[in-house]
């Protein structure tokens, strides 16, 4: 049966998404239960997968037992194993989470049906992290992303239609890129395997209907995770979205659409065509994720809604990721791999402690934090903890990525990159500021404080868990180095 483990992690989940709203239908706990039956299974299967890979190399599974390129092939190497474990493993904290956050943010007739469309969410990033097929990505990118629009316009907040629908019309942009992309490859090549499009294609860089198709790529993946200035979608997603999902999607949506991106560069294209021919193509890329980790910042600074300045927040980390993928040298590509890793834990900490504010306050405004780290002090820790690592303090994971981001921009003499790194960690530092001074230094009206009610330990713990490890591994950062140097080294061949 393990060998079936590639596919069995797809198809499980994908079952019982359909069944969780038929279920929920008799008892809404019903739908809860599938959903976390469905993350843990995949979160097992993940971590015996990663476990394969690290003893015996590269996993690949024929579907139907067709042989590549002719039919869709399954690919598990050391980065695409660390990245399905850390979408799944986040998978499940937010789920835990989601039982009394959903009851609370989720009218309770659309309850059940939300936990299907979650489960097709997670399934859809699942697949574009093991597929090998350029189309079959497609696919689970669309499933990803209508889900998404859904869970995101779900939300009882009044603006949370229009930011699902404002993300569904950006997005829909961007997946029409991204096909029209894998359309031009295929009329270049006529194949759809990416190691099969990555063997055909050095021969053709020069063909206008390959660099067209690049084009359209870098435009659609940039729509995708949100690059500056592509991410108007967003920041009213991430604020009017119910916490679980707001929680789930900074964690996970972005940085799968990262870690597809990453495919395309280095798995379909090669590091090779950017070195030598299309060299303007990382410079330009530098620049912009330059820019969007100094703007996205600033942006956040302007911000009084605290999910709004973690969702501004997020288009400067993604400049992080950007910078050290498009730096093509092995310790810079490193440090964007760590950091999606990274940033993973540290904004699912900090949209899960958010939420645990909001449940049953609606508290939103920072300046209603006032007092709060005392009324909430696990919620707050967390909250410290994830801001702490944001900013890139030693003994955390922010510090360790940045860490390696500076020196693969060492490496490529660009230290001038540097600056930008540190002024936007001191940007960091003013906004996330504003809110732990509020939450420790700033007494709140005694009236509102007291009426503030308990949150529930199954928010609560999922919360300190995924915070802790932001400190676990800061000070054991050599698990997470170890799997992203051979990540990073088999990347750039």
């Amino acid at each position: 049966m393990t060998e079936h483990f590639p596919v069995l992690v797809i198809i499980i989940p994908l079952v019982l998404a359909l069944i969780a709203p038929v279920a929920g239908r008799l008892n809404k706990i019903y739908s809860w239960a599938i959903a976390l039956l469905a993350t843990l299974f995949s979160f097992i299967t993940s971590m015996l997968l990663l476990h394969q890979v690290m003893y015996n190399g590269t996993i690949s599974y024929w579907m139907g037992g067709w042989e590549p390129p002719w039919g869709i092939e399954y690919v598990l190497d050391y980065l695409s194993a660390f990245v399905l474990v850390i979408v799944t493993f986040l998978a499940v904290a937010v789920t835990i989470f989601a039982r009394h956050s959903v009851t609370n943010e989720i009218d309770d007739n659309k309850i059940p049906a939300f936990y299907g469309v979650y489960l097709l969410f997670i399934v859809g990033l699942m697949g574009m992290i093991v597929t090998g097929d350029i189309f079959n990505l497609y696919v689970f990118l669309e499933i990803s992303s209508l889900t998404g629009y859904a869970l995101v316009a779900m939300g009882k907040r009044r603006k949370a239609p229009l930011a699902g629908f404002r993300y569904l019309v950006i997005g829909t942009v961007g997946a029409t890129f991204i096909l029209l992309g894998i359309g031009y490859l295929y009329i270049a090549t006529g194949t759809l395997n990416m190691a099969d499009l990555g063997a055909r294609l050095p021969g053709l860089f020069n063909s206008k209907l390959v660099i067209t198709a690049f084009a359209f790529f870098a435009i659609g993946f940039s729509i995708k995770i949100a690059l500056f200035p592509l991410h108007t979608w967003l920041p009213d997603a991430y604020t009017y979205a119910p916490s679980a999902v707001s929680a789930l999607m900074a964690s996970t949506g972005t940085k799968v659409g990262a870690y597809s991106f990453i495919r395309i560069i280095f798995t379909v294209f090669g590091v090779k065509v950017f070195l030598n021919q299309w060299v303007s193509v990382p410079y330009f890329f530098l620049i912009i994720a330059s820019v969007a980790m100094l703007v996205g910042s600033i942006l956040a600074i302007a911000q009084t809604n605290i999910k709004k300045m973690l969702a501004y927040s997020s288009v400067s980390q993604i400049g992080y990721i950007m910078l050290g993928v498009f730096l093509m040298n092995p310790i810079g590509l490193q440090g964007g791999l760590l950091h999606i890793f990274n940033h993973a834990l540290m904004k699912c900490a900090l949209f899960l402690s958010v939420g645990c504010i909001a449940y049953k306050t609606g508290i939103s405004n920072i300046n209603d934090l006032k007092g709060l780290g005392f009324k909430k002090p696990y919620a707050m820790a967390a909250f410290t903890i994830g801001a702490l690592s944001m900013i890139g303090i030693p003994l955390t994971v922010g510090f360790v990525s940045k860490w390696y981001l500076a020196l693969g921009s060492l490496e490529n003499g660009m230290w001038y990159l540097i600056p930008v790194i540190v002024i936007s960690s001191i940007l960091m530092l003013v906004y996330f500021w504003r809110v732990i001074d509020n939450i420790y230094f700033k007494a709140g009206e005694p009236n509102d404080v007291a009426k503030i009610p308990a949150t529930p330990a199954s928010m609560i713990i999922p919360t300190i868990i995924v915070a802790a490890l932001c400190l676990v591994f800061g000070t054991l950062a050599f698990i997470p180095v170890s799997i992203t140097e051979k990540a990073a080294l088999l990347l750039l061949g």
